[in-house]
């Protein structure tokens, strides 16, 4: 029998009773189960108590709500993902303007990131197999599963650009052999590749997480792939202001001061759109402390990235502003939706609410809601 950690949310299991000798068991009365004297129906769960009108405690005190076992790799595969994919956009970009350091760079740093983020999610999956064994099918109504293949795909063609990259660093001394000419070809293709994946490998992990129950998360799917697009963008344009020369990083600068305003605005938005019980995660606590800090350095990032991005020292600082500030946002929206479940209000209250507010409008012919 194999356990894992999500066995400890079972309820704790009777143990087996002896058979009485003389054969058979004694059946138990309807008393002793909770059921009443028989002349009535019993309740087979013990009824909810609410000790305060504001607290609910649910059945054997677990949450409504069963959070995912997402932790730390998750927040960092969310991160390192968004930098890959805005720093393709970047490479491509520079290639059509002729800017070679900027593309050599931004190239290399997709081609890293998108490596360790892979890293950070097989060792959330626990087992690399499991990586594996999510591509043998593409289910479309899935964002897990096309993440996948996204993924995939996205780092194929970055190992390709990568590698092209590292043999012209290198005066091509790489033994290459017959592969140049053929890597030399496919430089083309697999720039177009990287470009065309990176929006969807940039905005799929918000609908991924808009995809659960969590309160948090659900609230904000309308929301959450805008907010890791700009995400993206701006801790592209930071990471290419902290690799790259002044004189060819000004679409990072544009990039980063448009990913700094779709940040804010976005985060905003999605609160405003929100249960005030269900953006009390992304306000309070260690979330919150996150996210408020996240705005803080996106802003001063990108003050500096606007009056002072042509100075080497200042681009640099900023840049690492920018970079901080995506990596807290993301880590930030993590940490507020594994929050949000462990308060019963925020699943029940903002339920009750949507509900009246549909029964008052007249709706009562749907799935949700039926006339009392």
């Amino acid at each position: 029998m194999s356990i894992t950690d999500l066995d400890a949310d079972r309820p704790p299991e009777r143990g087996r009773r002896r058979r009485r000798r003389g054969g058979g068991r004694r059946r138990r009365g309807l008393h002793e189960m909770g059921m009443g004297d028989g002349s009535r129906e019993g309740a087979v769960v013990e009824d909810i108590e609410v000790e305060r009108a504001d607290q609910f405690d649910s059945y054997y005190g677990r949450p409504v709500v069963k959070a995912p076992p997402w932790k730390g790799p998750i927040a960092i595969y969310l991160f390192l993902g968004g930098v890959a994919a805005g720093s393709s956009m970047l490479a491509f970009g520079a290639q059509c303007t002729e800017r070679p350091a900027l593309r050599r760079n931004a190239r290399l740093t997709a081609l890293g990131t998108v490596g360790l983020g892979t890293l950070a999610l097989i060792e959330d999956l626990g087992r690399p197999e499991r990586f594996l064994n999510m591509m043998r099918t593409v289910k479309v109504t899935s964002p897990m599963s096309l993440g996948t293949w996204i993924v995939g795909g996205f780092g194929t063609f970055s190992g390709v650009l990568g590698a092209l990259e590292v043999d012209r660093m290198s005066g091509q001394r790489l033994p290459l052999g017959p592969l140049r000419p053929l890597l030399g070809a496919a430089e083309g293709p697999a720039a177009l590749g990287q470009v065309v994946l990176a929006p969807v490998l940039a905005s799929y992990t918000g609908a991924l997480l808009g995809n659960t129950v969590v309160p948090t998360w659900e609230a904000g799917r309308g929301h959450l792939s805008y907010l890791f697009v700009s995400s993206a963008s701006l801790a592209a344009g930071g990471a290419a202001m902290v690799t790259s020369p002044v004189a060819e990083t000004g679409p990072a600068r544009l990039l980063a001061t448009a990913g700094v305003v779709g940040d804010v605005v976005s985060m905003h938005r999605m609160k405003e759109s929100m249960h005030p019980l269900e953006a009390e995660p992304l306000e309070t606590g260690r979330p919150g402390t996150m996210l408020t800090w996240a705005e803080r350095l996106a802003i001063v990032g990108g003050i500096g990235t606007v009056l002072g991005g042509r100075n080497r020292w200042i681009a640099a600082a900023s840049g690492a502003a920018l970079l901080a500030s995506s990596a807290l946002t993301r880590f930030g929206v993590l940490h507020a939706g594994l929050e949000s479940v462990k308060d019963p209000r925020r699943v029940i209250e903002p339920q009750k609410e949507r509900l009246a507010a549909r029964r008052a409008a007249g709706i009562s012919d749907d799935s949700i809601t039926t006339v009392g």
